[in-house]
């Protein structure tokens, strides 16, 4: 059955931008990258969160050709972030890229953040994406650096998107809860579960936005126009989450600030 979509893309009369935002653990590309690129295309996004991108040899190689297949371009991240990348359509205009290492606790995975501020319809936005640890007191910090990088982007809407390996019921996505909108919580649309698309069973995949931003529907697009579940079978270990939000125009004085 094909579900109702989101909003598309657009700059509303007032200035403010509709916005389509996903969210992908991309388990290295190891998976059908094929598949992987007809889901990213028919989500339609304008800016994409990828966690897990490829980080060794030829990294650059492999994060160009997701890139082409779906039409968008590398903002930053891939293996200088440990993993987190993020895409975004033309209608960005890049201010800036950070990619960001998190302090390395001994015997763990390498942890980063993709981080990137953004122009769309005038509105500059800050964006991060992330891939939290499997250790529950490592991620609950890492969750806090996340809200720090956000406060340090010093713009007017944020988003922050990732892998946070827990669900709703843990200590750092109720941290990240307790300082941003939970979209899928602020207006629910599509499926819920994002592990694993064999049988999803837990939500452990979510998209974050400031106040300010208005969700207008996310979650994972089964049964979208153009989507298969076989295709969201192999294209990775993941089910992705989209997100469409309104971002608030700037005011003339914010514009010439």
């Amino acid at each position: 059955m094909v579900m109702m979509p989101l909003p598309d893309s657009r700059t509303e009369p007032d200035g403010s931008a509709v916005i389509r935002v996903l969210s992908y653990n991309v388990r290295s590309m190891r998976d059908d990258t094929a598949a992987l690129a007809r889901v990213i295309r028919a989500c339609r996004p304008d800016l994409v969160f990828v966690q897990e991108a490829p980080r060794f040899f030829r990294w650059r190689k492999a994060a160009a050709r997701l890139a082409a297949s779906t039409d968008l371009v590398i903002l930053s991240g891939g293996a200088t972030a440990a993993g987190p990348l993020l895409l975004c359509s033309l209608r960005a205009t890049v201010e800036r890229t950070e990619d960001v290492l998190l302090p390395l606790t001994p015997g763990l995975h390498r942890r980063g953040f993709a981080t990137a501020v953004v122009r769309i319809a005038g509105t500059r936005i800050g964006l991060l994406s992330c891939h939290l640890s499997l250790q529950r007191e490592e991620r609950l910090a890492q969750a806090d650096l996340l809200l720090e990088r956000l406060d340090a982007m010093q713009v007017p809407a944020a988003i922050a998107a990732g892998d946070l390996n827990e669900g709703p019921d843990g200590r750092a996505f109720k941290r990240l809860e307790g300082r941003l909108q939970d979209c899928r919580a602020v207006r629910p649309w599509g499926g819920e579960h994002t592990f694993s698309p064999d049988d999803p069973r837990r939500r452990i995949d979510a998209v974050f936005a400031t106040e300010g931003i208005e969700v207008l529907g996310c979650g994972v697009p089964s049964g979208l126009a153009g989507i298969t579940d076989a295709d969201l079978r192999a294209a990775t270990d993941h089910l992705p989450v989209l997100a469409a939000l309104r971002v608030p125009a700037l005011s003339t004085t914010a514009r010439r600030a």
